[in-house]
């Protein structure tokens, strides 16, 4: 029998490298990882369609935290992606909701090739 597949909306990493550490990602993974399942937005919750995961560096070593998202693109042509640097846990909901939701992500903190700030 395969394991049981859980329809999703989007993985968030959230970087786990010793800079982001330093600066709090531990802390920011363990509170968004809370907030998803208290909100039943985790993928395997009732209605849940997000996915979180810590990772290795993501790169942004000296603006940690640091967070990625990636979610099907909105016109259908592959994948969004999105980086944040400097996240807090606010924005960090925000990001989960948004792409939840499937609604456009936030712009604070975002950085990259389709950067919005």
């Amino acid at each position: 029998m395969p394991p049981k597949y859980f329809p999703t909306h989007g993985h968030l990493l959230v970087c786990q490298g010793p800079n982001c550490q330093a600066r709090g990602s531990a802390l920011l993974h363990k509170a968004l990882w809370n907030h998803l399942e208290r909100q039943s937005l985790a993928y395997y919750k009732r209605g849940g369609t997000l996915r979180l995961t810590e990772s290795g560096c993501l790169g942004a070593c000296s603006y940690g935290p640091a967070l990625c998202v990636y979610r099907p693109d909105p016109g259908g042509a592959g994948l969004e992606e999105a980086w944040y640097a400097a996240v807090d846990f606010p924005l960090a909901a925000q990001v989960a909701q948004a792409t939840h939701d499937r609604a456009p992500l936030p712009a604070e903190h975002r950085y990259g090739p389709d950067e919005q700030t």
